[in-house]
């Protein structure tokens, strides 16, 4: 519980100031005027009265309890009045002091203090070097941004404190209200983890959003996430699409794989909505802040111009949505009340000239079709429309209704007229289609998220012992890369099928073993050095008999010598040749924020070409898995084309369920690549016929 900071019965502003230019004049200015209930502490040794408060010398000197403390004075001090805070029993501290693990190393050491005395006292921090919090059903202001918003049922969370003042002032402009609003700052403490704890469950937040430029565990994110994600939409801003900071050079999974596609991969696992701006963090949040829950993809279209409506049906595919079929009771409805050139089909035009009466008919019919989940409502101002009446029509029918509207009010000067009405009655409002229906499609998403099952996380029966001592024995010897007789261990160990395969130093042992398992073969050059054999032409395949066995084995090896001399060179791998199979890759990069990210895509060559791979964070259940592999661009070449068979996807899910146990169980393992795996027909299964391997 964050009571300390959401609902404090007494505050002390530390560092308060008499220059109206200072922070600590500023934020005691704020607190005073957002209507604080509590007492207020100024905290000055040098001053008698601030505001027309008493001043004290120190958090010590105040006559009565202190629940929360805000810190302003330069941080080589910090420590000292936090601890003092501590002693006069204080719970939260606001640190909004810079200086800290911001600034370097003597920083660093600065921050770590502020948390030994916070642990000592039971103390949380909010900060340092953060803006402050605003909580408008208190009411306070405890920050130095300018305004307070009205109270809403938005949770606002920002790393970027200059980020929080411009939103701020955004939603000021836009008559947007919060629920909560902070800056996390450095995080040293409270985090997003934190928070959306706090959040979740809270009757006074319909969403949470939140601006993130990194996390510190990713891991927690996504669960703490998605059980608040259970009660409680969130909605994030991820900044910095930059790579990731792990090893990403050996396997084609680290080279695809960077800190954008793991964020990507846990929030959709964790059930958060990502928005690729901060506009379009309010294009979905006021949506979910104001209206009811869409229960489905069928959207009906309301609209005075044609060529808009025909934008936001373009739109609604684009965001998985659909354009409701109407019932001919509803065209029925529509065509007795609408002039006759009036289109009754969704979208339904009411016509240029129409007035808000037509609007309001046509809107009820349509909301009233048991085949429309959300509508939106399109105004042009032309010289016949009425955007106020109209708006205010809209208003009231939302107010009743148990579906969502969107407003596309589309334009500025005549348009804010009635956009100002709607944002007044909470109707959101946006200035072109394709925003409109984006909110809608953020919603279904959503829904779609609350209808898949709770995440249970199978465990198969494997031979870890095998597998440690495998990883020990490439670590005794130096190496931090796995060969083809240690990777056919691993797979062993967990139960992924490979074919009969063996290395072996001589052309006649190769014969023999050919012979063994029966032609045709794969030879391939066996190195530990070799990271890529085609790279080298060390892969030969379809091998018919023993004359060309003998000669590959041979020529693998010069092969390999000419292109790395300096390689390590074990001998020659022959291989059970599969046919009939489609080739796909499955693999692994430890991301430093989310730990294991595993990756699905098409298999080969093409991998790096064609970059159609998905990703989820390890572990994952069964639900996951599938919709990864469903999620790739070329996933129906999977279920059969043109008179293919479907591949066995089930077969595909067990291996990537298996490779997620092994990864988790072994979180060394920087990267992996099974590829290919190939993938017979529905119900044959598949078979690993190459697997990399990277230890941290």
């Amino acid at each position: 519980m964050l009571d300390m900071f959401f609902d404090p019965k007494a505050i002390a502003i530390i560092g308060a100031s008499t220059d109206s230019s200072k922070l600590g004049y500023q934020v005691l200015s704020n607190l005073v005027e957002s209507g604080f209930g509590g007492d207020i502490y100024p905290i000055n040794p040098s001053a008698d009265e601030i505001l027309g408060l008493k001043a004290y010398p120190s958090v010590l000197d105040a006559p009565g309890p202190v629940d929360l403390v805000a810190i302003l004075i330069p941080a080589r001090f910090v420590a000292g009045v936090l601890r003092e805070s501590g002693e006069k029993g204080a719970k939260g501290a606001i640190i909004i002091s810079a200086g800290f693990g911001e600034a370097g190393p003597e920083g660093v050491e600065r921050e770590q203090e502020l948390l030994d005395i916070a642990g000592e006292y039971g103390m949380r921090i909010v900060g340092p070097n953060c803006l402050g919090i605003i909580d408008p059903y208190v009411p306070m202001n405890v920050s130095f941004a300018a305004g307070t918003p009205k109270s809403g049922t938005i949770a606002f969370m920002s790393q970027s404190g200059a980020l929080c003042t411009a939103i701020l002032d955004y939603a000021l402009a836009e008559t947007i209200g919060f629920s909560h609003f902070v800056s996390v700052g450095n995080k040293a403490d409270i985090d997003e983890v934190a928070l959306l704890e706090a959040w979740g469950p809270d009757e006074r937040t319909n969403v949470i959003i939140a601006y993130i430029e990194g996390l510190g565990d990713g891991a927690q994110f996504i669960e703490t996430a998605r059980q608040a994600a259970r009660q409680t939409p969130i909605i994030a801003v991820k900044a910095g699409r930059t790579a990731s900071g792990s090893r990403a050079v050996a396997s084609h999974t680290g080279s695809l794989a960077g800190s954008d596609e793991a964020y990507d991969a846990g929030f959709r696992q964790a059930g958060v909505l990502r928005a690729k701006t901060v506009e379009e963090l309010f294009d979905y949040s006021t949506a979910f802040a104001y209206q009811p829950l869409l229960k489905g993809k069928r959207i009906a279209i309301v609209t005075n111009a044609g060529g808009p409506g025909v934008m936001a049906t373009d739109a609604l595919d684009d965001h998985g949505l659909a354009l409701a079929s109407l019932t001919d009771e509803t065209k029925e409805a529509l065509a007795a009340a609408l002039p006759e050139a009036a289109s009754v089909q969704n979208p339904v035009d009411v016509l240029g000239d129409a007035r808000s009466e037509r609007y309001f008919t046509a809107l009820e019919a349509v909301l009233q079709d048991p085949g429309v989940d959300g509508a939106v409502v399109i105004v042009t101002p032309q010289t016949s429309t009425d955007v106020v009446e109209t708006a205010r029509g809209v208003v009231e029918i939302s107010q009743r209704s148990d579906k969502p509207i969107m407003g596309c009010w589309m334009g500025k000067q005549e348009a804010m007229k009635g956009i100002e009405i709607l944002a007044r009655n909470e109707v959101p409002n946006y200035h072109f289609p394709e925003r409109a229906v984006g909110a809608l499609g953020a919603m279904y998403t959503y829904r779609s998220w609350l209808e898949q099952p709770e995440v249970e996380i199978e465990t198969f029966d494997v031979d870890r012992e095998a597998v440690r001592q495998v990883l020990d024995e490439v670590r005794q010897e130096g190496r931090d890369s796995i060969g083809d007789t240690e990777a056919q261990v691993i797979l062993d160990a967990y139960s992924i099928p490979a074919p009969h395969s063996r290395v072996l130093e001589t052309a006649d042992e190769a014969v023999a073993y050919a012979q063994e398992i029966g032609y045709p073969v794969v030879a391939k050059i066996a190195s530990p050095d070799i990271l890529h054999k085609s790279d080298v032409g060390g892969i030969m395949i379809g091998l018919r008999d023993d004359d060309q066995v003998r000669e590959a084995v041979p020529t693998l090896i010069e092969r390999a010598r000419e292109h790395m001399p300096e390689a390590t060179i074990w001998g020659v791998q022959i291989q059970e040749m599969i046919k009939d199979a489609r080739e796909v890759i499955i693999g692994m990069n430890s991301d430093p924020q989310f730990g294991p990210l595993v990756m699905f895509g098409l298999g080969g060559i093409y991998v790096e070409v064609l970059r159609d791979v998905a990703f989820r964070v390890a572990p994952m259940d069964r639900h996951q898995a599938k919709a990864m592999i469903e999620e790739i661009r070329t996933y129906e070449l999977l279920t059969g084309v043109r008179g293919q068979e479907p591949s066995d996807i089930d077969a595909i899910i067990d291996v990537i369920l298996r490779i997620s146990q092994l990864v988790t169980d072994f979180p060394e393992i920087a990267e992996l690549d099974i590829n290919p795996l190939l993938v017979r027909e529905a119900g044959e299964g598949a078979v690993a016929v190459d697997m990399r391997l990277y230890l941290k």
